[in-house]
């Protein structure tokens, strides 16, 4: 496991460790690997220096599983030292791949955005994910498989997306809901994701697979009625028309976390297609799990999510709440 100390790649050293799969993990040393891996630790930003615990450890994997989402110089070098000690290798991509807008029901036969090459430096997520794709298929060819993610939450979550929506509803009280109750969103829990991962290795498949939810494996008012429901609060959820919401100015995605109104991004996002993960056995929670959960999670935690420092806060300020609950 390249990383798997954080959200997606924990997930997926959790379930290779639960399966008793033999699991090792290289990372940079900023948190404590799960129990019971053999840890490794480097830099690879650093190109081969990085690597180098990783270069001279003598042992060969049945899988490499790598959720880089930076320069795909990182993904090339790593993926060129195990090419011949591994037998197969899991890029975690992203949907953000595709060309956009992304029209409905886009499958993995979509136009794509180019490439950034292994030596750009700070590139846009959607060129860096491509490259990443790249550098995977140049070192490992039909050995690797392209998990095309959309939004990834559940346990573990260092955006803030649905732990903001948790900790804002436990508080309790009115609560703006963005839209209509019915929006219907597509996402993938990151364990599900992790599990799809693990068995897709095991069986050898290869190539690009969008890794989401059917669109409407749960609606916004679903999920923030789970929300309700596994804190426990006295939230009173009132759902306000996108047109006042944009007139405040509250911004979809960012301010109102996981919620966008009807148009482009809203399609690119939650309509995807996804037909050809769930044929190959991909196969998504109940969301009141995955909410349950996510909550059981951060109480653990005393209430404050990990964040990724390259991300921005998201969910809505609270004087932005006060003046569009006075309206």
């Amino acid at each position: 496991m390249l990383g798997g100390t954080e959200f997606v790649g924990r997930a997926v050293t959790d379930a290779a460790l639960q399966r008793g799969w033999e699991v090792t993990v290289f990372h940079r040393g900023r948190h404590a690997p799960p129990p019971g891996v053999t840890a490794l630790t480097g830099d690879r930003t650093t190109g081969a220096p990085g690597l180098a615990a990783l270069a001279e450890d003598g042992r060969e994997w049945d899988l490499v599983v790598d959720t880089w989402s930076g320069a795909p110089a990182a993904v090339r070098d790593a993926a060129r030292l195990l090419s011949g000690r591994a037998g197969h290798f899991s890029y975690v991509s992203s949907r953000s791949v595709y060309a956009y807008p992304a029209a409905a029901g886009l499958d993995e036969d979509g136009p794509l955005v180019a490439g950034a090459s292994p030596g750009d430096g700070d590139v846009p997520y959607d060129r860096a994910k491509r490259g990443g794709e790249l550098a995977a298929l140049d070192a490992f060819g039909d050995r690797a498989l392209l998990a095309r993610a959309g939004l990834i939450i559940g346990p573990g979550e260092n955006i803030g997306r649905l732990p903001w929506w948790l900790n804002r509803i436990a508080r309790g009280g009115p609560v703006i809901a963005p839209g209509a109750p019915g929006t219907e969103l597509q996402y993938i829990d990151a364990r599900d994701l992790a599990g799809w991962l693990l068995d897709a290795a095991a069986r050898g498949l290869h190539g690009a697979y969008n890794t989401v939810s059917r669109p409407g494996h749960a609606t916004m008012g679903e999920l923030l009625a789970a929300c309700v429901a596994a804190t426990g609060s006295d939230a009173e959820l009132r759902w306000t028309d996108a047109d006042i919401l944009r007139a405040a100015g509250a911004e979809p995605w960012s301010d109102l976390p996981i919620w966008l109104p009807p148009g482009e991004l809203y399609d690119t996002l939650h309509r995807g297609g996804h037909t050809k993960a769930h044929a190959a056995g991909l196969r998504c929670r109940p969301v009141g799990e995955t909410v349950a959960d996510t909550w059981s999670w951060l109480r653990a935690l005393g209430g404050t999510a990990p964040r990724r420092p390259d991300r921005p806060a998201v969910g809505l300020a609270p004087e932005l709440e006060a003046k569009l609950l006075a309206l």
